[in-house]
């Protein structure tokens, strides 16, 4: 494991190779995490969500610290889709089919921030606790990069709106 603290408090960690492996699952990665990082409140903001606004972080953190009742706070965007599992609609029943911004209000999780207390982090071996309290982000800020069709529109995103100086980051 290599720690260091790199500026006004902030400390990075080098990952051990199984931690950073397919072999490893989400839960067994977040518990390592709590496990190994010296924290009581556990504030979780991936490189994988480069949109994500410095004043959003705060809010996050702020919001967490001054709400009861939650045991952890998560960016989630609105889903609008007709979706379906195993061969079944999820959200809707098709002889009966709405318009699409009737759809029942369902959120996904961005993983923009996570803010969570690091014992429920490790007990439940998720950065998402039993009590999540949820903050709505844009659809710029929501956005997730896992495939390279999503770091393509990332880098599209990113030289339009900073390299061209459109100001929607800010």
């Amino acid at each position: 494991m290599l720690t260091k603290v790199i500026w006004g408090g902030v400390k990075t960690h080098r990952r051990e190779e199984y931690y950073a492996s397919s072999q490893c699952s989400g839960s067994e990665f977040f518990r390592h995490l709590g496990e190994v990082t010296d924290t009581d409140i556990f504030v979780y903001c991936p490189c994988t969500s480069p949109f994500v606004k410095p004043q959003t972080i705060s809010q996050c953190i702020n919001q967490f610290l001054s709400s009861s009742g939650y045991d952890s706070l998560a960016t989630v965007s609105s889903i609008k889709e007709f979706l379906w599992l195993d061969g079944k609609p999820v959200n809707y029943a098709p002889t009966h089919a709405p318009n699409s911004q009737d759809l029942p209000d369902v959120v996904a999780l961005n993983f923009g921030v996570t803010v969570v207390w690091k014992e429920d982090l490790i007990r439940n071996c998720n950065i998402i606790g039993t009590k999540p309290q949820f903050v709505m982000t844009d659809d710029i800020e929501a956005i997730d990069i896992d495939t390279p069709l999503d770091f393509y529109i990332a880098e599209q995103l990113y030289k339009k709106l900073v390299l061209e100086g459109k100001g929607l980051l800010e």
